[in-house]
C-alpha cells in the first residue's frame, strides 16, 4: 500500500520541485554511526574548534552580549533577596550560638574598624535592603497598574530604581 501511494505521489512531487531525475527523489539519506572511538575524539574538540572546522558561527559569549535593563534589575532583585535572606540567617546564627548580644557586638567590632570598612559594612547591609524594598514598591505599581508594563517604562523604572537605590544607600552609608 505504500509503495503504491509513493509512487502515485513521486511524480506530483518531481513536477513540483523540478526533479527530473527519479534516483535523486528516492534516495534516503543514510545513518551517521559514530564509533566508541569516533565518539571520545569528538568530546576531546572544544567547541569554538568545532564550529571553526564547520564553518558555523560561534554563540556569542556573555561578556558580549547586552542584557536589558530590566533583566539586570531583575536579577539584582534576585540577588539582593538572597543576600538578605543569607544575612538575617547569619545574624541568627551569631545570635544562637555567641549568646544574647553576640551579633550586636560583633557590629559594633565592624563600625569601630575604621572609616573605610565601616562605611563598606553599612553599604552592603543598606544597598540590598533598600534595593529589595523598592524594587517591591515597583512591583505592586505594576500589579495594580499593568498599563506600566510598557518595555520604555519598564527600562525607565529600572534605571529609577538603580539610581534612587545607590543614593539612598550611599545616604545611610554616613548616619
Amino acid at each position: 500500500m505504500l509503495n503504491m501511494t509513493s509512487s502515485l505521489l513521486r511524480p506530483l512531487v518531481q513536477r513540483q520541485i523540478g526533479i527530473h531525475n527519479a534516483a535523486k527523489c528516492t534516495s534516503v539519506r543514510g545513518m551517521t554511526i559514530l564509533s566508541k572511538q569516533s565518539g571520545e575524539e569528538y568530546k576531546k574538540q572544544n567547541y569554538s574548534e568545532r564550529m571553526a572546522r564547520t564553518g558555523r558561527p560561534v554563540s556569542p559569549h556573555l561578556t558580549i552580549y547586552s542584557f536589558p535593563v530590566g533583566a539586570l534589575s531583575s536579577i539584582t532583585n534576585r540577588v539582593t533577596g538572597v543576600a538578605l535572606t543569607f544575612g538575617a540567617a547569619g545574624v541568627g546564627a551569631i545570635e544562637l550560638l555567641g549568646g544574647s548580644g553576640a551579633a550586636a557586638g560583633l557590629l559594633q567590632d565592624i563600625g569601630s574598624s575604621g572609616a573605610l570598612v565601616g562605611c563598606t559594612a553599612k553599604f552592603a547591609v543598606a544597598f540590598p535592603c533598600v534595593y529589595h524594598y523598592i524594587g517591591a514598591i515597583r512591583h505592586l505599581a505594576w500589579d495594580n497598574r499593568p498599563e506600566l508594563l510598557e518595555n520604555t517604562d519598564v527600562e525607565k523604572a529600572s534605571i529609577a530604581l538603580f539610581g534612587s537605590s545607590l543614593l539612598i544607600s550611599a545616604g545611610f552609608m554616613f548616619i
